[in-house]
């Protein structure tokens, strides 16, 4: 099925990301977290593509064995970096043999150890770029791309952020998935913008519960701007532990999301990092039923 008729089908839809394991435990702890939380019927789960497709393989293998073995929708993660325009093709081509009908479009990072993102000789720029060449040759495709609420590390203006986020809807995008955010001022604003410029198709908010101190420094390097509000980094420092901080990062993903559906939100995505604990005490505060459909 795909993603954007399951939105428009529901009020509200949650999802879940994750990402290729290195090792074979790995592979094993990850599918002990898919058996987790399996019994909450996620409307559907993406898996990520590592910069420059250092993932693609793995990112393959797990996108068929999550729809061969689960039945749920799965979308796969496409980048633009380090790929020319015949090996897109190749790997679309494999993805639709294998009934996987679901493309998150990315322009993706820079490969670890670079200074800056370049384009391959034969490659695409852009994610809209990528959006269209999905849409002509597999046309029945579902196709998400990414959005910034707290705009993007690269693109400072925040007039032309929005104008790349339109090429993209323009080109064909069914739905935004957006990068994580820890003030829901932030996603609402993001969702006022874009509708004054005319996207309308569905947006849904990314959610990512701070669990350690050291996660805390790894996501402020990683995602580069994002923001933290001062509130958030003053529960963080008061913890006396991780365990601390774990449960207070719970708390607010849980009053994000709780906020979020009072709102009305077509859709939240919690990027898991391919742990169920997080998700699970999340679901289990708000009372929420396992179910898509809400």
């Amino acid at each position: 099925m795909l993603v954007k008729d399951i939105l428009n089908a529901n009020s509200l839809s949650f999802s879940f990301e994750f990402f290729p394991p290195k090792t074979d435990k790995g592979w094993g702890s990850l599918f002990e977290t898919i058996s987790d939380l399996e019994p909450l019927k996620p409307a559907y789960v993406s898996v990520t593509y590592g910069a420059g497709g250092s993932t693609r393989d793995r990112t393959h293998d797990l996108v068929t064995k999550i729809e061969k073995d689960t039945g749920i929708t799965v979308v796969s993660h496409l980048t633009c970096v380090g790929s020319s325009k015949d090996e897109i093709m190749d790997i679309l081509k494999k993805y639709d043999e294998a009934g996987i009908s679901n493309i998150l479009a990315l322009r993706g990072d820079a490969p670890e150890g670079t200074q800056k993102w370049e384009q391959h000789p034969d490659g695409f720029r852009h994610a809209s770029e990528l959006v269209a060449f999905i849409k002509k040759h597999f046309p029945h495709m579902g196709v998400g791309v990414a959005g910034f609420p707290e705009g993007h590390p690269e693109t400072p203006n925040r007039l032309k952020e929005i104008d790349y986020l339109k090429a993209k809807v323009d080109e064909g995008a069914d739905y935004i998935v957006t990068q994580l955010f820890f003030d829901n001022r932030d996603f609402y604003d993001f969702c006022e913008r874009c509708d004054i410029a005319g996207i309308n198709i569905p947006i849904v908010a990314g959610i990512m519960p701070i669990v350690t101190k050291s996660g805390m420094d790894r996501m402020a390097e990683l995602a580069a701007g994002a923001k933290f509000p001062a509130s958030l980094i003053r529960g963080v420092q008061r913890a006396e532990s991780d365990e601390y901080v774990e449960k207070f990062g719970i708390h607010w993903a849980t009053e994000q999301v709780r906020d979020l559906i009072d709102n009305k939100v077509k859709g939240i995505h919690f990027y898991t990092l391919n742990k169920s604990l997080q998700t699970l005490k999340i679901y289990e505060s708000l009372g929420l039923k396992g179910s898509k459909q809400q």
